[in-house]
């Protein structure tokens, strides 16, 4: 592993949605440079994520031993897929003793949309909300559409939201005719890297046997209500 984190390997995964995928970039003078990208199936996530990191090192002639770093989104998600992801991710490091990074898929949606609240859905008429409160607390909470655009849980009411899903789109705009819906392609790895890019390169890592992922909810799933800084 490099110790000069400006110019390393970074290998990022993303199996939070219908479709995964999974990057390869270099930082070179701390900027990051993508070399390739691939995409995961749906249902496919277990048997093609390592096959296709494989292949991503094989082009860029290397090796998962010259890796200097994983990201992982972390959700919110499905559980089987979040599973995968986190597991392969901790696979890596734990073999390869290099850091491990993670990251919200609602704050890789924030990073790209530069809009300051963000919107998954979370099935059964509720959405997983990320915003900026107090100027920079990073909240996420599960709520309803209805208390989304109502302001209840605390949550103040934006005037504009980023979603990736149409569904999303759709619902939020039948229920508040005032709110600015900003419509962006789905998140993927390459852009989860980076998003953590200055987390990688002020020297953040995270504890990977404590890691654990945010869920949809039930026995599937483990909401994550609480608010974190970034």
């Amino acid at each position: 592993m490099s110790t000069d984190r400006r110019n390393t390997l970074l290998l990022g995964i993303d199996t939070c949605g219908a479709t995964g995928s999974v990057a390869l970039a270099r930082v070179l003078d701390g900027r990051l440079h993508l070399l390739g990208e691939a995409t995961l199936a749906a249902g496919e996530f277990a048997a093609s994520l390592l096959v296709a990191a494989r292949s991503l090192l094989q082009d860029a002639n290397s090796t998962a031993d010259q890796l200097d770093g994983v990201v992982v989104v972390s959700g919110p998600g499905s559980y089987t897929g979040i599973r995968v992801g986190l597991a392969t991710a901790k696979g890596l490091v734990d073999a390869c003793q290099i850091p491990l990074l993670s990251i919200s898929r609602l704050q890789v949606m924030e990073h790209l949309a530069a809009v300051g609240c963000v919107a998954l859905d979370a099935w059964r008429g509720q959405m997983f909300v990320g915003m900026r409160t107090d100027g920079m607390v990073w909240t996420e909470r599960l709520v309803t559409a209805g208390e989304f655009t109502t302001g209840a849980q605390g949550l103040p009411i934006p005037q504009r939201v980023a979603v990736c899903e149409e569904s999303v789109a759709q619902l939020l705009e039948m229920l508040a005719e005032e709110l600015e819906v900003f419509r962006m392609a789905a998140p993927g790895a390459a852009q989860a890297l980076d998003a953590v890019l200055e987390r990688w390169l002020r020297g953040d890592a995270e504890d990977a046997a404590a890691l654990d992922g945010h869920y949809l909810r039930g026995t599937e799933a483990t909401p994550p209500l609480s608010s974190v800084s970034s």
